[in-house]
């Protein structure tokens, strides 16, 4: 009876072990103690998935053997889309490998890819002691019926990161770039996004690039100030673009309006007329300042662009002929101080983990008190070695004969974008003229001295968001295409990330912008260390088990033998 007993109970044991197995496949749970909080998603990602009532497939690209480094964003990635089905189970994921396969279907598959803007990136490792090169293509493929969206699942660097810290800001990243192609994929109503024109503001070949990239998820328009009455809510973002000439006070109006009924500006502006080709020319170039007329709304509004130069001991280059060889000119690429990398000044959603944005000839932006609450953020600013130049300022490259000296850049970080939000006080107040109230009863809409909450950005540059075009062969170029600079280094991702970026914070409320502020930890090992203490460390590994195996088996076996001893 007593072995009847114990099989019963092992019977039940066993049967209990079986039906939480069963629960457990079913039912996912776990508790984050990570001290970032690495696996528990944003609120506003799981608000995203919630609602997602269709299919969504996630085709990630990265199946196969990889590094140590490669392998942790894999690791990761599966990880990630794993969250998101446990969400919601309409999301599934597969893990493919594209060079998986024969010579020829790989060949067509990879063909099939670039295409879409599939890239393959080359590998070089070791395992072992042997060296291995791989094509590999770190892209997820979001689809959603008969729509698909491509997510770069790795970040790239302008500047001297190491491999490590660029994995790690990808795993970072994971999370928003996912939800963010879940969010645009699955939109109902596209945003309209318009640009201003009539004031000698960017020509559309100058904009190529931003309105390619923006037309796969928004409707985009043009906007001529002068031809309309006003400016409707049915515009979510109105972009000011490079104005050259000036606002006349009735275009000043219609925007003012705008913004005080809730409409959200971006203004990328020149405050001051500089260009290489104009020294180049000429030799020498005293610029001038763009008679815009929008300094009292700007200030007004919370703002002041400065009309000086910004320049920076962290910058890019621009070539200069050094001598000549075979009849040919040499050249040779010089720091240009004009054109600064400046990197994020805060921990706001848009800039969070964003890589340095190459700017030309921006200028300073001060902060003013407004009599509303208007909240200010620096968003980009200069490095701690800067300084500024007031207009006028004789440009020249002498600058470039003379070895910098950094005692005198030592204005400290200087604001060359700004983010404002909240409720701004009209330009207008107590200035509204006949004509103006005339506009305002054509469309039978009220004067209002004080708008509702909004957001406006001011970028004392604007070449940074515009592309490169070549005249010669009518080619556009991406939008952070520096075409001084080597090819691989000239393209600045941060450029295209911070517009893409601000337009998500500026029109979707609620979007998923806060899954940006992730942060994974890279708790990194001392790698000299490791090397030197390698042996003892594999000693203690290994050998430290085997000891405890050998005692336990010692005291296991002494008292066994004393116990059947004493009986």
């Amino acid at each position: 009876m007593k072995n009847v007993g114990n099989y019963i109970k092992l019977i039940i044991i066993a049967a209990i072990l079986i039906v939480i197995n069963i629960i457990a496949g079913y039912v996912h749970s776990y508790i984050d103690l990570t001290e970032e909080k690495r696996f528990t998603l944003a609120e506003s990602t799981t608000n995203l998935l919630y609602e997602v009532e269709d299919r969504i497939i996630i085709k990630v690209l990265l199946e196969g053997k990889f590094p140590a480094s490669f392998k942790r964003l894999q690791q990761a990635t599966r990880e990630m889309v794993g969250e998101f089905r446990d969400e919601n189970s309409d999301i599934d994921y597969v893990f493919e490998d594209p060079t998986d396969g024969d010579m020829d279907n790989v060949n067509n598959r990879i063909r099939s890819l670039a295409e879409l803007g599939v890239v393959g990136r080359s590998l070089t490792y070791f395992e072992g002691k042997e060296k291995v090169q791989k094509l590999v293509f770190p892209y997820a493929l979001v689809q959603y019926g008969d729509r698909e969206v491509i997510v770069n699942l790795l970040e790239t660097a302008s500047g001297p990161e190491d491999e490590e810290s660029m994995l790690n800001k990808s795993v970072s990243l994971l999370e928003y770039k996912l939800a963010n192609a879940i969010q645009k994929i699955t939109a109902r109503n596209q945003g309209n996004i318009v640009f201003t024109s009539g004031q000698g503001e960017l020509e559309p070949k100058d904009r190529t690039s931003l309105k390619n990239e923006l037309s796969r998820f928004y409707n985009i328009g043009d906007l001529p100030l002068d031809s309309i009455t006003s400016i409707g809510q049915e515009a979510d973002l109105v972009i000011v673009a490079r104005p050259t000439t000036e606002f006349s006070l009735k275009n000043q109006f219609k925007l003012d309006q705008y913004v005080m009924n809730g409409g959200k500006i971006i203004w990328l502006i020149d405050k001051m007329d500089a260009h290489l080709d104009s020294i180049q020319k000429y030799k020498f170039y005293v610029p001038k300042e763009y008679p815009l007329g929008l300094d009292d709304m700007w200030f007004k509004y919370g703002a002041r662009i400065q009309p000086n130069f910004v320049l920076d001991l962290q910058s890019t280059a621009i070539p200069q002929v050094i001598g000549q060889s075979g009849g040919r000119p040499q050249t040779q690429l010089f720091p240009w101080f004009y054109h600064p990398l400046v990197a994020p000044a805060s921990t706001h959603p848009i800039v969070k983990n964003l890589d340095r944005v190459n700017m030309y000839w921006p200028s300073t932006i001060d902060t003013i008190q407004t009599k509303t609450h208007v909240q200010k953020t620096v968003l980009l600013a200069s490095s701690q070695y800067s300084r500024y130049q007031m207009n006028p300022v004789r440009l020249n490259f002498e600058i470039l004969k003379v070895e910098p000296d950094p005692s005198k850049f030592n204005k400290g970080r200087q604001p060359v974008a700004l983010m404002l939000e909240g409720q701004f006080p009209s330009l207008f107040e107590n200035r509204v003229d006949e004509s103006f109230k005339k506009t305002l009863e054509s469309i039978n809409q009220p004067f209002r001295a004080v708008s509702v909450p909004t957001k406006q950005l001011i970028v004392s540059d604007s070449d940074f968001a515009a592309n490169w075009f070549n005249e010669r062969t009518q080619e556009s170029y991406p939008m952070g295409y520096n075409p001084y600079l080597p090819q691989g280094q000239n393209i600045f991702q941060g450029n295209q990330d911070f517009m893409i970026n601000t337009i998500e914070y500026m029109i979707s409320e609620g979007g998923v912008l806060e899954a940006r502020n992730r942060e994974v930890k890279l708790r990194l090992l001392n790698g000299p260390k490791v090397r030197e203490e390698q042996t003892i460390w594999q000693l203690i590994n290994i050998g430290l088990p085997l000891l405890f195996i050998i005692l336990f088996g010692l005291v296991y076996n002494y008292l066994r033998r004393r116990k059947y001893s004493k009986s």
